[in-house]
């Protein structure tokens, strides 16, 4: 009798490090998508529904077109993942993004600085709204619900009193050329950071003991802190990075379409929050990861060009999105139960 032929308690056991290598390629796979898996079999077979739909689906057009089309999104959603990880929640970053993106504008025009700085201010105006996000949680102890909801109202207000409401039309050729033009004929500058970001935010979450600390502290607070894990200054840390995010897409949203305007964002919160929770992220905090999170974001995307192809209307789109959510969250709900 071969040893493949013998019954499981009778195989020798192999010593650590000598799994069969077919089995440890399939681990470090599975490893190596963070968690992933249901999701992106989920956009697989979603793009095989679309494909078998749409003649144009499958186009190299098509898809660098949904690849630009969710470079936004899914910088927001990068900054959303640090902070569902921790438990918390950000309302404000599609308002954030808008007071951002109208700073952009904003300054160079009116008071004439440099285009350079304006967009060094346009980033740090979204930290310095994430900073006032972590500062509510923390200092005065606001639920992030309510805390972020604060600065959701009080950052949309800011972008339309800015200009009075008014958009802001015109930038440099070699800011707008970021989006516009393909290197290499496929991938342009914007969806590279977009990339850059993703690896980066990778990496510290799973190799930087900071990173696995956000696990901890959305496990249970108390315990973290117990463990000698300073909880208050990494949970600012994380609304700081949120909205340094929001900052980021704001110029990227500028690039691509070459103007401000301030209800640049309107619903991207939710869509973010989507993008990360519909990536396996679990609300209650201590689950989530980049990997997810991009696949999430693909999901959504896929999901909103598939429906423009087949023509269905944007009011249908949404209710379609909502019942993803509904589905992403509930089968969240039964792993928890399980666990």
């Amino acid at each position: 009798m071969s040893v493949q032929d013998k019954p499981a308690a009778m195989r020798p056991i192999p010593a650590p490090g000598q799994e069969e290598p077919r089995q440890a390629g399939h681990s470090r796979l599975w490893r190596l998508v963070g968690g992933a898996q249901g999701p992106l079999i989920g956009l697989v077979l979603l793009c095989v529904v679309f494909a078998l739909s749409s003649n144009v689906f499958l186009s190299l057009r098509n898809a660098l077109n949904v690849v630009d089309q969710i470079t936004t999104l899914g910088i927001l959603a990068l900054g959303m993942t640090g902070v569902i990880i921790i438990g918390g929640i950000d309302l404000s970053v599609g308002s954030i993004l808008a007071l951002s993106i109208m700073v952009l504008g904003w300054l160079p025009q009116d008071y004439g600085i440099p285009f350079w700085l304006g967009l060094v201010l346009c980033i740090a105006a979204g930290g310095l709204c994430g900073l006032v996000n972590g500062l509510l949680v923390t200092r005065a102890r606001l639920p992030a619900f309510i805390a972020t909801l604060t600065m959701m109202s009080v950052a949309r207000g800011l972008a339309n009193i800015t200009t009075d409401g008014q958009q802001i039309v015109g930038y440099p050729d070699w800011f707008t050329g970021l989006a516009t033009e393909r290197h290499l004929g496929v991938l342009s500058a914007t969806v590279g950071l977009f990339v850059a970001l993703s690896i980066a935010g990778w990496i510290f979450l799973r190799y930087r003991t900071t990173g696995r600390n956000l696990y901890a502290i959305g496990g249970s607070v108390e315990v973290a802190r117990l463990a000698g894990i300073k909880v208050a200054r990494l949970t600012v840390a994380v609304y700081v990075a949120s909205g340094l995010l929001a900052g980021v897409a704001a110029a990227v949203m500028a690039a691509r379409l070459d103007s401000s305007q301030p209800s640049a964002g309107l619903g991207y919160e939710l869509d973010a929050i989507a993008a990360v929770v519909i990536g396996g992220a679990s609300l209650s905090g201590g689950i989530g990861s980049i990997a997810g999170t991009v696949v999430g974001v693909f999901i959504i995307g896929v999901l909103h060009n598939g429906l423009n192809l087949l023509g269905i209307s944007p009011f249908i789109q949404q209710v379609v999105i909502g019942c993803v959510i509904a589905v992403a969250v509930t089968f969240d709900t039964m792993r928890r139960r399980q666990a």
